[in-house]
This record gives C-alpha cells, structure tokens and sequence, in this order.
C-alpha cells in the first residue's frame, strides 16, 4: 500500500469518524438551544396569562390560530407550576409540537391552562442548517483532501525520482547516479547516504571483483604445475599400483579446481564485459551438437534425450551460448535418475530443459546463487553452473526462469530480448 493511500484513508477514517460524532453533537445542541427558545416563549405566555387573570380575576379570551393553541380545562389532579412536554397535538394537523401545561386556582378549583406550540418550524429550521452545516463540512473536506493530494504529490515528487534512478542501477555496471537536491531537508539526507551507500557498494564490489580475477590467474600455475607432477607420477606403474585409489582422489580434486578455475574465470570475463555479442549464433545446431556430445554420459545412466527443436539463429557470441546450453545439459544429466529422461525444445524463440529427478523443488532465493548446492546432491560441482548461465544470460539481454511439475525440474530461456 502506497504511503499516500495509506495516509488518506487513516485520514478519512478519523475525519468521518469526528464529522459523525461531531454532526451528532452539534445536531442535539442546537435541538436543545431552540427548544429552550420555544419554553422561553411559552413561559412568557403564561406570564402574560397569570398577569391578566390578577388583574382581571379572569382569564383572557382564547385566540388560537396555527401558531398557537390555548385551551382552559378544569383539572381533576394538581398540577405543578409549570410542565413542560413534547406531544402529537393537533393544532393546524397531527404533528409534533411543545406545550406547557399550569394551574390557576379560580373560585375553589384549578384551571388546567395548555399552551401549545407547533414544533415544525423549529425541526425546519434545525434540519436546514444541519444540511448547510453538512455541506459546508463536506466541501471543507473535499477541498483539504484535494489540495493535500496536489501538495503531497509534489512533495513526494523528489523522492519518486530518487527510486526511478536507483531502481535499475547494476552494481556490476559501475553506474554513476547523480541525485539531485531538493527544499526537503529529509529527501537531501535520503539522497547523501544512497550516494555514499553506493559508493561503498561499488568500492567493495570492485575489490571483490579484482580479488576474483587475481585468484582465478594465479590459481593456473599452480594447477599446471600439479597437473604435471601428478603426470609424471602416474608414470612410475610400482608407485601407481600401491597408491591407485590416492592418485585417483587426487586427480578428481585436481579437475575439480580446475573446473572452478575456468568457472571463477569466465565470471570475471563476463563481469568485465570481455566478450562481445555481435556474432550469429544459430541455437538450433548448437543444441544438436551439444546433445550430441552429452549422448554417451546420459547413456550411461540409462538417461533417454529428446530433442524436439525449430530452425532459431540469435546474435550472441557462440562460446557463451555453448556454455548456457552445455551447463542445463550437464546438470539434467547429473542430477537426473537412472533411467530418467530429459526433453529439449525449441519453439519460436523459447528454449526449454526438463529433467526428471529425485531433487525436490529448488527455492526462488537459491536458485542462481553462487556456489549453492542442494543437502541431498552427492554429484561432483562447484555450484557455479547456474549462476554462470544466470550472469550469461544477463549479459546477453535475455530471460531464464524456472518452475517444476510433475517430478521435473524446467529452465525456459526466452531469446526475444535479444
């Protein structure tokens, strides 16, 4: 939920919340003040009434017309020197009106005297300026919710640009983002620490990605330099006999190095922008030869490989597409089940391999994360096989995503971007 829709409906929850209990309020206050006005002026008809029947030692003739209505009864009970009440009395139709009821004592008994006055003029008067007051509020309302919409979003207007900018930054590209100032002393706070914050990033970015680099050349002599002593080794059979299963383990480990030598490499070539996508690529026999050459390792595992492919040339550069294809293909082999199967095709400008496996789904977070391997694998890798076709696929402007159905594992690349 955005900031400012959020803060318009707390807004408008309180503001109704207040304008209903507030309308209420005001509605029985002035009801009050108005029905007081109509016993002010009913009692000052009974001192009228009460003055002339002292002076006359009678009352005064009854004039009823639709604004009043006075009637003369001989009371059965006392009556209290003054009653106020609000009744259904007829006076020009059945309506609310309020009366007052008194005695005067004459010749040995009470007179019951009731002067009654319609209540219609009032509720009239009450419901206009309830109505006016209402409107009135409502405009008030309005106003203030406009105004603050234009004024808040020019407010906010400095910190949308701040997102915008920072929204597609690539620390790997080593962008410049400049930030402009603003009035607000909160927005300028907000922009100095993303710029140093992003200072910081790309100085240790730019540290790890050198420490990457030089690793990586200067783990080859030392590869080279054991994989010929290991040759020359070998090559004593008395020496290869008593120690087969160590010089094995040692020749894996050595490929294993090898292959994250040549993985942290092609990393840093692709970080570095080393290659150059200007060539024709035409997937479609990459993806031949490439399940070609994995024949005889799926084979081995009983492993079937379907290929079903359209005619598609994009323009990449050849290696890094060999690589994207070779990795899907090695790991749908690898953590594949014997006998399993796994499907290639090629529609339009969509690539996808399937794999069946033992493998539960992998998680979003995990799912190109350098160096990540799964609890259950047991297969050799560095775990750098998908992140590498993650990088390629970055570089080379195009999508891969994956999901899994049916005990099969899906990578889709999608060439359009392209």
């Amino acid at each position: 939920m955005k900031l400012f829709t959020k803060y318009n409906r707390l807004t408008l929850i309180a503001t109704i919340s207040v304008f209903i209990i507030g309308s209420c309020t005001f509605y029985f206050v002035l009801k009050y003040i108005l029905i007081n006005e109509m016993d002010e002026s009913l009692y000052n008809e009974k001192q009228e009434i009460t003055s002339f029947y002292s002076s006359h030692h009678t009352l005064p003739d009854i004039i009823n017309t639709n604004e009043q209505k006075t009637t003369y009864n001989v009371a059965i009970a006392a009556i209290p020197l003054k009653v106020y009440n609000t009744d259904v009395h007829y006076l020009r139709s059945d309506e609310w009106s309020r009366k007052m009821e008194f005695g005067i004592p004459s010749g040995g008994q009470t007179i019951k005297v009731t002067i009654s006055k319609p209540l219609e003029e009032t509720e009239d008067l009450l419901q206009i300026i309830i109505i006016v007051t209402i409107c009135m509020i409502g405009l008030i309302l309005l106003t203030g919710f406009l105004i603050n919409r234009a004024v808040i979003n020019r407010l906010w207007r400095p910190f949308h640009n701040t997102i915008s900018k920072i929204r597609g930054y690539k620390v790997e590209e080593m962008q410049e983002i400049t930030l402009e100032p603003t009035s607000i002393d909160e927005f300028n706070l907000l922009n100095r620490n993303i710029d140093e914050m992003i200072k910081r990033v790309q100085k240790d970015f730019q540290t790890l990605r050198e420490f990457t680099s030089y690793a990586a050349h200067e783990m080859q002599t030392p590869l080279a330099v054991i994989r010929t002593r290991l040759d020359m080794i070998i090559q004593d059979e008395q020496l290869l006999k008593n120690n087969a299963s160590q010089f094995a383990d040692i020749e894996n480990s050595v490929r294993k190095l090898s292959r994250l030598y040549q993985s942290l490499l092609l990393l840093t070539k692709l970080e570095n922008h080393q290659f150059v996508l200007n060539e024709d690529v035409p997937i479609t026999d990459l993806i031949r030869k490439k399940a070609e050459e994995y024949k005889e390792l799926a084979l081995a595992k009983g492993i079937k490989i379907n290929v079903n492919v359209e005619t598609l040339t994009i323009t990449s550069h050849t290696y890094l597409a060999d690589i994207i294809i070779g990795n899907l293909l090695s790991n749908a082999i690898r953590y594949n089940i014997p006998n399993g199967e796994i499907d290639i095709t090629l529609y339009g400008d969509t690539l996808t391999i399937s794999n069946t496996s033992e493998l539960a789904e992998i998680k979003q977070e995990n799912l190109f994360k350098r160096f990540y391997r799964h609890a259950d694998v047991k297969e050799d890798g560095n775990g750098l096989g998908l992140a590498i076709v993650k990088r390629i696929c970055d570089a080379a402007g195009c999508s891969i995503s994956y999901h899994y159905a049916d005990a099969k594992h899906f990578f889709t690349i999608v060439f359009s971007s392209i």
